[in-house]
């Protein structure tokens, strides 16, 4: 379980490191840009980042047998 959350953990620094290697001034931008963007809006996208995360999750991981 530990493994798996390791990897998990490291795809998703991966994934966020993308980005901001290849672009480094658009990512700036986005930065800015998301710094004056509400809370609520935030927690929004946060919450639908969260669930698609989760469905996907149960979709390529659900048939899985240990």
């Amino acid at each position: 379980m530990w493994e798996e959350l390791a990897r998990a953990i490291g795809l998703v620094l991966i994934i966020e490191g993308i980005l901001p290697f290849l672009y480094p001034r658009r990512w700036r931008a986005l930065v800015q840009q998301l710094a004056s963007v509400d809370n609520r809006s935030l927690r929004t996208a946060g919450l639908v980042s969260m669930l698609v995360g989760t469905a996907l999750l149960m979709l390529i991981g659900g048939t899985s047998s240990a």
